[in-house]
Parts: C-alpha cells; sequence; structure tokens
C-alpha cells in the first residue's frame, strides 16, 4: 500500500512548485482564465494517489454526483490533517496566487483581499464557519461527466484554483477533457478544451475573472467541467484553497 503522508514526497512537490514560471501562469490566467503547469506531480506520485483513492480513512465524505444532478461519477473529499503532499501543494502553491486574486479583486472592485499566507486564510475561513477541508479527488468511469459548475462552499471564496490530473489520456482513459466557459455580458459563452497529460495541473478561475474591453475592465463568469468519458477510468486531483461550510 502507498502511503501519501510522505515527507520527501511533499518536499519534492513544494519545489517543484517554487519552479513553476508563476510569470507566465499570471499572464495566461489573465489572457484565457488559465493556464497549464506541466509535470507538478510525478507518476508514481499520481498513482499513489489512485491507489489511495480505497482508503476511507483518508477522507470526510463521499459524493455520487448523479444523486445531486451534478453529471455522473463521483468524488471523495479529504479530511483534516490532510495528507503531506496535499497540504504542500496548498500550502505553497497559494502565495504565488494572492496577488493574482487581489489584483483581479482590485480591477473587479471586489472588497476582499487575501494574506500572503494560506494559514491565514484558512483561519479567516474557519473563523466564519467554513472548516471543511475541500481538498478532493474525482474518479470517473466510461459514461462519466462532470456539469458545469463553480466551487464556492461559502462566503469566503479564493478565486483560483487548481487540477491536476492523475491518469494517463490514451492509455487509461478516452475522451473525459477539462472544460472551461466564459460568459461575457451581451456576448455568446466562449469555449476552452485544456489537453493535460498525466501529473500536469490546470490553474484556473473559480467564479469570476476580469477582462479588459473598449470601455474598460469588467468581470467574466467562469464555469469549468469534464465532458464525457469514452473509455476506461479517470481521477484527478482538486487543489481548492479555501473551505467550506
Amino acid at each position: 500500500m502507498k502511503v501519501l503522508e510522505n515527507a520527501a514526497k511533499a518536499a519534492s512537490a513544494g519545489e517543484r512548485v517554487a519552479a513553476v514560471d508563476w510569470v507566465r501562469v499570471e499572464d495566461q490566467l489573465d489572457r484565457f482564465g488559465c493556464a497549464v503547469v506541466e509535470q507538478l506531480l510525478t507518476p508514481l506520485e499520481c498513482e499513489a494517489l489512485v491507489e489511495n483513492y480505497a482508503r476511507d480513512d483518508l477522507y470526510r465524505s463521499r459524493v455520487v454526483m448523479e444523486r445531486h444532478g451534478f453529471g455522473r461519477g463521483e468524488y471523495k473529499y479529504f479530511d483534516y490533517p490532510l495528507p503531506d503532499s496535499i497540504e504542500a501543494l496548498r500550502s505553497s502553491a497559494y502565495p504565488h496566487l494572492a496577488p493574482v486574486a487581489n489584483r483581479w479583486n482590485e480591477i473587479m472592485k471586489i472588497d476582499a483581499r487575501y494574506p500572503a499566507r494560506h494559514g491565514e486564510f484558512i483561519e479567516r475561513c474557519h473563523r466564519a464557519g467554513q472548516t471543511r477541508p475541500t481538498p478532493l479527488i474525482l474518479q470517473y468511469r466510461a459514461g462519466d461527466y462532470n456539469c458545469l459548475h463553480q466551487d464556492l462552499y461559502g462566503e469566503h471564496v479564493f478565486p483560483i484554483q487548481l487540477a491536476i490530473l492523475l491518469s494517463q489520456p490514451g492509455r487509461d482513459f478516452t475522451g473525459g477533457e477539462f472544460v472551461l466557459t466564459e460568459q461575457r455580458p451581451r456576448m455568446q459563452s466562449r469555449a476552452e478544451v485544456v489537453p493535460l497529460a498525466q501529473g500536469d495541473a490546470v490553474v484556473f478561475a473559480v467564479h469570476h475573472r476580469p477582462v479588459t474591453g473598449t470601455r474598460g475592465a469588467y468581470r467574466v463568469n467562469m464555469r469549468h467541467g469534464v465532458s464525457r468519458l469514452r473509455s476506461g477510468h479517470r481521477h484527478t486531483l482538486g487543489i481548492i484553497f479555501h473551505d467550506a461550510q
């Protein structure tokens, strides 16, 4: 049985986060609402996470999407304390994204501002009653899909999140593309299909992001989902930076 609480893996994940070209990520987020970070996790780390999906002691709840009209498939939310590798990803990526989130909110005239450290933001969530951890693993089989949605969970929402593909397209599954849609005022929705390989992360806007038009900046509404799986099995790790009520 592979175990996630491995300090060496946690450290290597944190080092990989530190090595990311965050200037490029910020530029892609501004231009498209998403950015791909290649090989944020190794194949072995991905396989360990998939294998540990069966360990109920790691999770606080399991959601079957069809029961709630969310699509088809299922997902499990990790419980506190988070596995070291998950905590490392969450705490090390947040400081690079908080300045982007603060700049976006200033442009969109949203009052919320985010502290430099993730722990301080989680304390804010917990004081407001948002105490349940939100990192999760999603599992899809042939015919499954995830409807377009937004991961909000309460009053305090960090406006950027990331998802890491744990399975290998073409080998483990076909179909199942990550999809973003963007609704601009008085325009039809724009779709963005994001190709990912095993271990790749997509960093993307949760709810709103600013776009500059001829009359200045305005906010657009973002949703994300997963298209229908044609065959096989697909697993994804989701890193959401705010906790849930």
